[in-house]
């Protein structure tokens, strides 16, 4: 079985290919994200899309991606509604606490503090609320990609009750936690490996990940990516591209 390959597109939208070779898009926001590179602003080939919340840095791809696909695209149960209106017709709802397995791979939808209005046309809809994911793959390795989120205390309980191996975390400040809450979050989930993302796309996301990495110090290794760039990991050991 191959290693889970993680490549970051900028903000907080990742591809992996999974050890069962899936390709998963987290939060598809790539054709007008100013730092994704040209050759992921076109996706052609995805088996499953995961969709944290209804911000239009998070969703402003999907209905394209997921109506070219056909891919399933998992989001909370609000979103998949106007989704489903968008005439995506692999939208799956869920809600968080749930699990679904759903292309060999379990997703389980946790919290995340932060706000889901979904801006269409002149319209705000209501998304229901922001969650995050926790992915256990075909090897047994676990992500967990936050979303867009506040440190909360509940952090601690994923990581107790999850264990994830890796965890994508947001540190641009301002409309997340910034670089100082993200490095104590990795202190109460207490990963293997830690992602910063939501940082750098605009001016109003400085936190930065140098400052992050020295806070969180040896407690977890800190991978930095730049936009387009992979990083594999195994259960057994992390290997870089």
């Amino acid at each position: 079985m191959r290693q889970l390959e993680v490549t970051w597109l900028g903000h907080a939208a990742f591809l992996l290919l999974t050890p069962g070779g899936k390709r998963v898009l987290i939060d598809p926001w790539v054709m007008s994200n100013p730092v994704c590179p040209t050759a992921y602003q076109e996706i052609k080939s995805v088996d499953l899309l995961l969709v944290t919340h209804g911000h239009f840095d998070h969703i402003g791809d999907a209905v394209s991606i997921a109506r070219q696909t056909q891919a399933p695209i998992v989001s909370v149960f609000e979103t998949s509604l106007w989704l489903s209106r968008k005439g995506v017709d692999n939208a799956v709802g869920m809600n968080k606490g749930g699990t679904l397995s759903i292309q060999g791979i379990q997703v389980k939808m946790v919290d995340a503090k932060h706000s889901c209005g979904i801006q269409d046309g002149e319209e705000i809809i209501y998304g229901g609320e922001a969650a995050g994911f926790i992915l256990t793959l075909e090897d047994g390795l676990k992500l967990y990609h936050a979303g867009d989120t506040a440190l909360f205390e509940d952090m601690a309980l994923y990581g107790e009750r999850y264990r994830p191996d890796i965890v994508c975390l947001p540190i641009g400040d301002r409309y997340t936690m910034g670089h100082g809450d993200a490095a104590y979050a990795v202190e109460l989930i207490k990963p293997r490996w830690v992602i910063p993302m939501h940082h750098g796309t605009f001016d109003a996301l400085p936190g930065s990940p140098g400052e992050f990495a020295k806070l969180v110090g040896s407690r977890a290794e800190v991978v930095i990516l730049s936009p387009g760039q992979t990083r594999a990991f195994s259960p057994a050991f992390g290997g870089v591209r």
